[in-house]
């Protein structure tokens, strides 16, 4: 049976990662490397400053005090050994459309799978009061089971949020932009100096029928390609001539 690596950002006990497991299963051999902590918003970082701790927590489940991609690296060197088929990342608590994959742990976690020539999926979940991960579940586990038997392209991986409801059906989508604000809280209780927390923030969506923003705003399921290399080609001709500009003042 093909080893199938989980991991996520909400933290070894998030409800999220448990759902996922179960859902996942029947495909493999479950594997689960996952942050000791809740590490959402941290992006794509990597602790290089200070040793790691990897916990066993249950059999095929450990716990390592650092961020998704301390825990997929350390799953691939130490608890594996090899790389495994697949990575899953999730199923986070909230969407992740958009520029937020910027800052996602969840994304990161899939980023790095990539990174290292492992096919990964990134699941996400709208938030709802009770918040409930059925919907993701099931498309995780059926993507997954496509990927494993199919593959992905090379670099690639899926950007997975299912909406809140049941789904219109998916949508393979491409990544929405929006310009942002965040709103910094002080704190009134600190004696000496500044303390601010960063708190919600305002968000111009800049709409696309074919975004995963508007997947989700319309009830589907939002599947997007992602890659790890950033260049933005379209852009090449306009920097090159910002850049002879820029020649010519210095000489």
């Amino acid at each position: 049976m093909p080893t199938i690596l989980l991991t996520n950002d909400d933290g070894i006990s998030a409800p999220g990662l448990a759902v996922l497991a179960d859902a996942l299963g029947a495909l493999g051999d479950l594997v689960v490397v996952a942050p000791a902590e809740e590490s959402s918003a941290v992006s794509h970082a990597l602790t290089v400053r200070r040793p790691l701790t990897v916990t066993n927590v249950a059999a095929a489940w450990h716990a390592v005090d650092g961020t998704p991609t301390d825990c997929v690296n350390v799953a691939v060197s130490e608890v594996l050994g090899s790389p495994p088929d697949l990575v899953v990342s999730g199923i986070n608590n909230g969407l992740n459309v958009g520029d937020d994959v910027t800052y996602s742990g969840t994304v990161a976690g899939a980023l790095e799978a990539v990174l290292l020539g492992i096919p990964a999926l990134a699941v996400s979940q709208q938030r709802a009061i009770p918040m409930r991960y059925d919907v993701a579940a099931a498309v995780a586990a059926q993507l997954a089971a496509a990927v494993l038997a199919d593959g992905l392209p090379p670099r690639t991986l899926l950007n997975v949020n299912a909406p809140r409801a049941a789904p219109e059906g998916l949508r393979v989508t491409e990544q929405a932009g929006r310009t942002q604000a965040f709103a910094l809280e002080a704190d009134e209780a600190a004696k000496e100096g500044t303390t601010l927390w960063i708190g919600a923030g305002t968000f111009e969506w800049h709409d696309h029928p074919d975004s995963d923003y508007r997947a989700i705003q319309d009830g589907w399921v939002s599947v997007t390609p992602l890659r790890p290399d950033w260049t933005h080609r379209a852009a090449i001709p306009a920097v090159e001539a910002l850049a002879a500009k820029a020649l010519a003042g210095v000489q």
